[in-house]
């Protein structure tokens, strides 16, 4: 299936790692040019080599993405060294859990507030393009209260519930002109050096009963998000927007 992704300028955040760069590699892979954000100078340099080493055209540079200025700054060059921007994915999250006013302070600052800002300054891009898209990163566990999702991590959830009410918003406000907003939320997703590999490694009784919990019996492999994240994000989409698409191997009981 083309996705007509070929020469679409994406942005995405938080991309030199894990779900992030899954998305990445896959929207290169289908002829897209991807901007590459994270905290780490190096490693952004290493991930944008990587792609232009396997003939993708990538531009990529350090931001914080808590900070609104530097954000809305990376923004902008990014859409200036593309020469426009298509494609808008806001993945940076804080993974932060608890329920204290500093954790959720946190979440709110990386997972919502840095998606409304990333939004903003990439608005004037995306009403100039043809198939402007916004594809943010939520969470099952702003979808339900669940045994991998207990009250000790009520700042991540409740942070990803208001992200997942936004975008809703956002598409119906965008809808009249083109522009589609969607939120694609990943069940438990194992990701090397991520927390889920910590915990395999650290507590094993946990990780397993936590596995044991997912009707399909593992845990989600990055690309497989970013699989999902690519159409979404892509014209083959065309009509989607306003949804929130779960990824969870039927461990959801929403309906």
């Amino acid at each position: 299936m083309d996705l007509q992704l070929a020469g679409k300028k994406a942005l995405v955040t938080g991309s030199t790692r894990g779900i992030g760069l899954a998305i990445a590699e896959r929207l290169a892979l289908e002829g897209a040019e991807v901007a590459i954000g994270a905290r780490s100078s190096d490693t952004v340099n290493d991930t944008v080599k990587a792609l232009e080493a396997k003939g993708a055209k990538a531009w990529g540079r350090s931001v914080d993405v808590k900070d609104a200025t530097a954000l809305r700054g990376w923004v902008e060059s990014a859409g200036k060294a593309l020469g426009g921007i298509d494609i808008l994915i806001p993945n940076a999250s804080a993974l932060s859990f608890g329920p204290s006013v500093e954790a959720l302070r946190l979440a709110f600052d990386v997972d919502l507030f840095h998606t409304v800002t990333a939004v903003e300054a990439a608005m004037p891009y995306l009403e100039r393009s043809q198939s402007g898209s916004i594809v943010a990163i939520g969470s099952i566990g702003g979808v339900e209260v669940s045994e991998l999702n207990p009250h000790s991590k009520v700042s991540y959830g409740a942070v990803k519930a208001a992200l997942h009410f936004y975008i809703k918003s956002l598409a119906r406000d965008l809808a009249p002109k083109g522009i589609r907003a969607n939120v694609v939320s990943p069940g438990s997703t194992f990701v090397e050096g991520g927390p889920w590999e910590r915990v395999k490694n650290v507590q094993p009784e946990r990780f397993q009963a936590a596995v044991a919990m997912i009707p399909m019996g593992r845990m989600a492999r990055p690309e497989e998000i970013a699989n999902i994240v690519a159409f979404t994000a892509s014209p083959a989409a065309s009509y989607v927007t306003g949804a929130n698409l779960v990824a969870d191997g039927a461990f959801t009981r929403t309906i």
